[in-house]
């Protein structure tokens, strides 16, 4: 992946051109069709999927019509201290002021500009949130978004162009993109211009050497995003001068069923479960967060652990289809006592958590319910999602310079944009790459229309 410097002769230009076709993309391409620009999107798959596809589908927004119909209370500016709590306050401010702010429209003009039907989860609580402030499609998977997606992109008149592999960049002297290069997979390739870029194509999760390079204790988790990954936008801004931050930032996630690779909800942990490594000793304080527990989990004997819960608990965990799925292909073990449990998943014993009160780790369990017969037990393993830092960006979501200014016609949404979670995967809080990839989509979107109109 390279930037060409020079003039360029498209084969045809478009006053909007996306790259990438998952969430922020998509989000992106809605948002500037609707001021009037003409929109293309390029993606690398037959079927745009992305790691949007992958995720359970769920975006935080606060001060909602959902929360209000529920009789919760929230404002954008409790959900960026939120944020900034999480993230040790090491986001940026304004992002997180910008960001926070328009998630609620942004989630309400989707559902009523183009009819997706989200609704709040609420009947568990997301480590960090202090208020429910989910919102999903009733399926609570991220393919059902992505359908959705699609489906309106359609009625939007935005063109898709699948099976185009964007790589290399034109530039001028001045650093503005007028041209892409995409590839096609019978080897051919085309030349399209553009007035305005948004850098859609996510992070660098799937590049094992940048990996390694900016986030070593997870270079040999199993990774969860999306092959296309490969931090093609990281390397195109550093070619054209734009600034990065926290690179070592990243999601990751404590509780994919291993082998089978399949996402177990983390509500089976917030309502009442815990984990334990292969011994049947817990190990860690379980509420502090999904993402920080990838690294905890792949630190235990073998690199995996169980998590233990209860059919109260599965009940909850039931409306998310990769739960059902975990079911389906027998990953979840059943018992009728703890001890018929751990003989049954092959530990000598399970250490139990305290009824209630604080536990040795820092963990309160006066808010949860005690698990109750029949418990449950799935094997699961640490991944890494996405990573989280990028492109720095401001609140319209264009690339900047590492002075401040911005590049003449170059945005980024999602995980292509340096996130609001800070260096850490602890600074992870529930949402954060759905929020950024829709929120900064659709300013993306908006900006980049405004360019060209």
């Amino acid at each position: 992946m390279s930037v060409l410097r020079g003039s360029a002769r498209p084969e045809f230009t478009t006053p909007v051109l996306v790259i990438g076709g998952g969430a922020a993309g998509l989000v992106a391409a809605l948002a500037a069709a609707e001021l009037g620009a003409e929109v293309v999107v390029l993606e690398r798959d037959a079927l745009p999927r992305g790691s949007t596809a992958l995720s359970a589908g769920l975006i935080p927004a606060a001060g909602t019509r959902w929360q209000r119909a529920l009789g919760i209370t929230d404002d954008a500016a409790s959900f960026a201290e939120d944020i900034q709590k999480k993230a040790g306050h090491a986001a940026d401010p304004r992002a997180v002021a910008a960001i926070t702010q328009a998630a609620g429209s942004t989630l309400e003009w989707l559902a009523d500009r183009h009819g997706l039907d989200f609704s709040l989860v609420h009947d568990f609580d997301y480590p960090g949130h202090r208020h429910r402030r989910m919102h999903g499609l009733p399926s609570r998977a991220g393919a059902e978004l992505m359908d959705a997606l699609l489906t309106a992109t359609g009625r939007a008149g935005v063109t898709l162009l699948t099976g185009a592999t964007a790589t290399q960049l034109y530039a001028n002297e001045r650093d503005a993109v007028r041209a892409v290069i995409l590839s096609r997979p019978d080897g051919s390739t085309e030349l399209v211009g553009c007035e305005a870029l948004i850098l859609a194509c996510s992070g660098y999760g799937g590049d094992t050497t940048l990996v390694a390079q900016h986030i070593p204790e997870l270079a040999q988790a199993v990774y969860f995003g999306h092959a296309g990954n490969r931090g093609d936008a990281l390397r195109w801004g550093e070619a054209l001068g734009a600034a990065t931050r926290h690179l070592s930032g990243h999601q990751g996630h404590g509780s994919v069923a291993h082998p089978a690779g399949i996402l177990v909800t983390w509500a089976v942990i917030m309502e009442g479960g815990f984990q334990v490594n292969q011994f049947g000793q817990r190990f860690w304080n379980e509420a502090s967060g999904y993402s920080e527990a990838a690294a905890v989990v792949l630190a235990q004997p073998g690199g995996v652990a169980w998590n233990i819960f209860d059919a109260r608990i599965a009940g909850i965990a039931r409306q998310f289809e990769d739960f059902r799925q975990a079911e389906a292909h027998g990953v979840i073990l059943t018992a009728e006592t703890p001890e018929a449990l751990a003989q049954r998943i092959g530990l000598p014993a399970l250490e139990l958590p305290p009824a209630e009160g604080t536990d040795a780790f820092g963990r309160n369990w006066s808010a949860t319910l005690p698990l109750a017969t029949p418990f449950h037990a799935v094997r699961v393993t640490g991944a890494l999602f996405h990573t989280q830092g990028g492109l720095v960006v401001d609140e319209a979501a264009r690339v900047l310079r590492p002075d401040g200014r911005p590049l003449p016609n170059l945005f980024a949404a999602g995980g292509a944009a340096c996130g609001v979670s800070g260096p850490l995967a602890s600074g992870y809080l529930s949402g954060n790459g759905l929020l950024t990839a829709v929120v900064l989509g659709r300013l993306a979107g908006q900006a980049a229309g405004r360019l060209t109109g």
